[in-house]
């Protein structure tokens, strides 16, 4: 806080208006969290283009890093060595950071590919020397940190390439002579900051630093036990920060510079704990006396009183700083600083002081900065009347109990007051009737039970008010209403229960107003209590007692008049009962950006909650009883940008596919029991930059298969620690990582696809060129018997009477013998009623049909079986019909008269033929040429038998 920010004026033509820096403080509260860009890192996550692997226990630098990032922290890991190759792909590197590793070796050219680095800190690690073109490549760099290794030797070239390094911390080793910083420094012509503290130093001479003048502007040669600082030649004629002293060691230094030109721009000077003999001091303190600006005098070992006044002979030093002096300076007498006429700000913090006199600090008549934190002042000591150009006081830390109403008068300029971390326990009204500029109060961490109308008339310019951390219960009617100028009001930590309705009357202008961890409860927030802040932006009211029983709409919901408010924060309240939000708590909020409603035992969601706040962007509801989720509860806000739903009873993400989340850039979802992560739901968000989903119970199945596959793909989404994802499904499977389960099962592979076809297509063509040539009339046969079994199953069901007693199959070329020899002979003689095609089938009905019906519709079927009627496909269904009829109705209706001899090969497709021939079941023509009436006779037998024969026959046919 305390910003002095520049004020946006409320206009005619703006409801809502707020500080310039305010505004992007609340906008940005929890947008931090999103990175940008996306990767799925196995060790390390990405934000805001930085790979971040701070304590991921790393022993080597990862290399899966996208070559895009411009940061690289690989802060408090395992590494012991840099390679060559470990930053190849990283071109774009800006800032490195390899901070607290144990690297000891670092191979020549490691960083040469890095020719964009700025940054680079080798800081805490195990470092014995800076070896040759150690930094070579490192042609842009501009700061280098190897603070707290142990370098003894920097090797000539080690520094070649850095012709731009402004800054270098080198502290903290064992460099032991100013010779070895020499090859440092003839190889950076533009260095504008050095440090070198507790390098062992015992020598500081000039001429084994530098034969030239140096750039140098900032030196810090601290914790070093220098015992002769000697300086020959202006070889720092541009340095102004310059820090000395502070080491263990007793040995006092000797100041060698007598010349007042070398040091002549010296602005700011920390001499704390020097050791040095007072005639030395003087010297050191006359050589800058053209220049000096600030001085830091903390902890030293001298009469602290003469320093004082010889340092504030100097014309132009307005900074004092004398921290750790304790009884040195206690107590603070009229004496003290009656030399410092030009003394501007004053730090007197951690002295222990208990008593200064009422005019010590009356020769500080432009001080406009006076700092009395951490000491034992039992209350506001009158000096301070005496300082009417006084801007900041800070009397924080100390022993105060108790506030008069002169405590500050006199004070008309005062900007800025800290009280904080006192034992204040009540204020009152005439307390800071003359403080009419003060912009910031910080009055927390006190005792305050009652503000006894303090705030009620004066501090017209106040901006920040800090009063957390006391023991207020109650705000009464009219409590603030003489700050009308104020941002910031900080409430939180106290023990509030009841706001009166009109507490916040005059807060017009408030932004921001935090009220957490309190004793907050529903009827607390009740109707106008928060009317007065038309302008509030921020309102934090987590850790109190806030609970509703049901959904039901409120009948004055607490934010209606709300409607600039962009953060509104209500977790975790002190209640162990399950809750519920109204449908319309959050009526009003029109403008409301992010909403944190965490750990608040929620079991359930209104669909209509969020109607009245369609520009919200972040959501939290982490860490509640919620079991479902609609996709209608975020129909209203489809710019919702960051989702938290952590540590919820959420059993899926299926939500989101209904949801239209298209916005989404950051969800959390860890800890939940989410076991599949469909391609429906990662489809759902196109937008997604960040998905957190650790601790969830994974299945290692191909129903994760495209998540997997999206993990390790996506450019855009990065999924955070995905490569510890442990899978909990199956059991056999138990504690295997999701990301190495092999999902090339679970897709079709193409090439493999085609080879089992192609193999299959070849074996198949070869097995039926086999088959035809060696089956193919088995085949041939096979299939009329299909046929043959379709038409029976048609008709076998209809039982109508015969109408022939024989129905005639034979091919038109056998049509003479028919005509001639077998008409005139079984109808004309022997009486029989017989079924001819061409005077029988009833013309235009379909072939097959009147076939089927003949057969069907006769006693018995007689084949005149020649060559031609083999041949012939009409001939051939109606045997194989005739057949079918035979076998499947166990009757004996199939009579065969054969006109030709012919060969059992060609009937070898006709298998049930076969059988027949092979039991002397037909009647052979040639064979009757000398015996035709015997020939005749046999046929009339076969006309007259019953169509029923045995069973035993009939099987004895069949097995055969």
């Amino acid at each position: 806080m305390g910003h002095k920010a520049e004020t946006t004026k409320p206009t005619g033509g703006s409801k809502c208006w707020i500080p310039n820096i305010m505004l992007l403080c609340v906008l940005n509260i929890n947008t931090w969290v999103v990175p940008v860009g996306g990767f799925a890192l196995k060790t390390c996550r990405i934000s805001y283009d930085i790979a971040i692997c701070v304590k991921s226990n790393l022993s080597a630098v990862p290399l899966d890093i996208p070559s895009t990032v411009k940061g690289f922290d690989l802060s408090t890991n395992k590494i012991s060595r840099i390679q060559r190759s470990d930053f190849d792909n990283l071109s774009q590197l800006e800032n490195l950071v390899l901070n607290h590793n144990f690297i000891s070796q670092v191979e020549i050219g490691a960083f040469s590919r890095l020719t964009k680095l700025n940054k680079l800190n080798l800081n805490n690690n195990k470092l014995f020397e800076l070896g040759e073109n150690l930094f070579k490549g490192l042609a842009n760099l501009t700061e280098l940190r190897v603070n707290g290794n142990r370098i003894k030797t920097v090797a000539s070239t080690a520094f070649e390439s850095l012709g731009n390094l402004k800054l270098l911390d080198i502290s903290r080793n064992k460099l032991y002579h100013i010779k070895t910083v020499h090859l440092i420094l003839q190889h950076l012509p533009r260095l504008r900051e050095l440090f070198i503290r507790s390098n062992d130093l015992s020598t500081f001479n000039s001429w084994e630093l530098t034969n030239s003048s140096m750039n140098l502007g900032y030196l810090d040669l601290s914790l070093n036990p220098i015992t002769i600082f000697n300086i020959t030649a202006n070889v720092f004629p541009n340095l102004i920060w310059l820090k000395l002293g502070g080491s263990s060691k007793k040995h006092q230094m000797k100041w060698d510079v007598y010349n007042k030109t070398f040091l002549s721009r010296v602005s700011t000077l920390d001499i704390s704990e020097l050791q040095m003999a007072v005639g030395d001091m003087e010297t050191l303190l006359r050589t800058v006396n053209s220049s000096l600006r600030s001085l830091r005098m903390n902890v030293m070992k001298h009469n602290l009183k003469e320093l004082i006044s010889i340092s504030c002979t100097i014309p132009t030093m307005s900074t004092l700083q004398l921290r750790k002096n304790y009884k040195k300076i206690n107590p603070v007498g009229p004496d003290t600083f009656k030399m410092c006429i030009n003394v501007t700000e004053l730090d007197l913090s951690e002295n222990k002081i208990r008593n200064i006199s009422d005019d010590a600090f009356k020769p500080l008549k432009h001080l406009r900065i006076l700092t009395l934190g951490q000491n034992q002042l039992s209350s506001v000591p009158a000096a301070i009347r005496n300082l009417p150009k006084l801007e900041e006081l800070s009397l924080h830390s100390n022993n105060i109990r108790g506030l008069a109403c002169d405590d500050f008068a006199n004070l008309t300029m005062l900007r800025k007051l800290s009280l904080y971390q006192n034992s204040i326990s009540a204020l009152n009204g005439c307390l800071f009737k003359d403080l009419t500029r003060l912009q910031v109060l910080k009055l927390q961490t006190n005792h305050i039970s009652s503000l006894n109308n303090a705030f009620r008339d004066h501090l017209p310019n106040l901006r920040q008010l800090y009063l957390n951390t006391n023991k207020l219960t109650a705000l009464k009617r009219g409590e603030f209403q003489g700050l009308q100028s104020l941002w910031n009001l900080s409430l939180h930590d106290n023990q509030i229960k009841d706001l009166e309705v009109g507490c916040f009357t005059g807060l017009r202008n408030l932004t921001e107003i935090l009220l957490q961890n309190n004793r907050i409860y529903k009827k607390t927030l009740k109707k106008g209590v928060f009317e007065d802040l038309i302008n509030l932006r921020r309102l934090d009211v987590r850790k109190n007692v806030i609970q509703y029983e049901n959904n039901s709409p409120l009948s004055y919901p607490p934010f209606s008049h709300l409607s600039c408010l962009e953060t509104l924060a209500i977790p975790a309240q002190h209640h162990r009962e399950k809750s519920h939000l109204p449908c319309n708590f959050l009526q009003g909020l029109t403008n409301l950006l992010s909403f944190n409603m965490r750990n608040i035992q929620l079991i359930s969601l209104p669909k209509d909650l969020f109607t009245f706040t369609p520009q919200l962007q972040t959501l939290d509801m982490s860490s509640n009883d919620i079991m479902d989720l609609s996709p209608e509860l975020f129909s209203p806000i489809k710019n919702l940008k960051s989702l938290y739903i952590s540590r919820t009873s959420l059993g899926s993400l299926d939500f989101l596919v209904d949801a239209n989340l298209t916005q989404l850039e950051f969800l959390q979802a860890r800890k939940n029991q989410y076991t599949v992560i469909s391609k429906e739901i990662i489809n759902s968000t196109p937008a997604l930059a960040y998905l957190d989903l650790q601790g969830n119970s994974f299945t290692c199945g191909c129903d994760n298969a495209d998540f997997i596959q999206w993990v390790k793909n996506s450019t855009h989404t990065q999924v955070f620690d995905a490569y510890n994802f442990v899978c909990n499904y199956p059991r056999d499977l138990k504690g295997m990582k999701l990301m190495d389960f092999d999902i090339r099962f679970c897709s079709v592979d193409v090439e493999f696809i085609c080879f089992v076809s192609t193999t299959c297509s070849i074996l198949l063509f070869m097995v039926a060129s086999c088959t035809y040539h060696f089956l193919r009339w088995q085949l041939v046969y096979g299939y009329y018997l299909f046929l043959a079994f379709l038409f029976d199953t048609n008709h076998k069901h209809k039982k109508s009477q015969s109408q022939y007693d024989a129905f005639i199959s034979y091919n038109v070329h056998d049509e003479p013998w028919v005509m001639e020899e077998l008409l005139p002979k079984l109808e004309g003689e022997q009486g029989w009623r017989l079924c001819l095609h061409h005077r029988d089938f009833e013309p235009g009905k379909p072939i097959i049909d009147n076939i089927t019906e003949a057969i069907y519709g006769s006693r018995k079927t007689i084949c005149v079986v020649s060559h031609k009627y083999l041949e012939s496909e009409w001939c051939s269904r109606e045997i194989q019909v005739a057949s079918f009829r035979l076998f499947d109705e166990k009757k004996d209706v199939l009579i065969l008269v054969f006109l030709e001899e012919i060969p059992a090969s060609l009937l070898s497709p006709y298998h049930r033929i076969r059988k027949l021939l092979k039991r002397k079941t037909y009647l052979s023509w040639p064979r009757a040429c000398e015996h035709t009436e015997l020939f005749w006779e046999k046929l009339h037998q076969a006309l007259r038998t019953k169509e029923d024969f045995g069973q035993d026959q009939f099987l004895l046919t069949l097995v055969d």
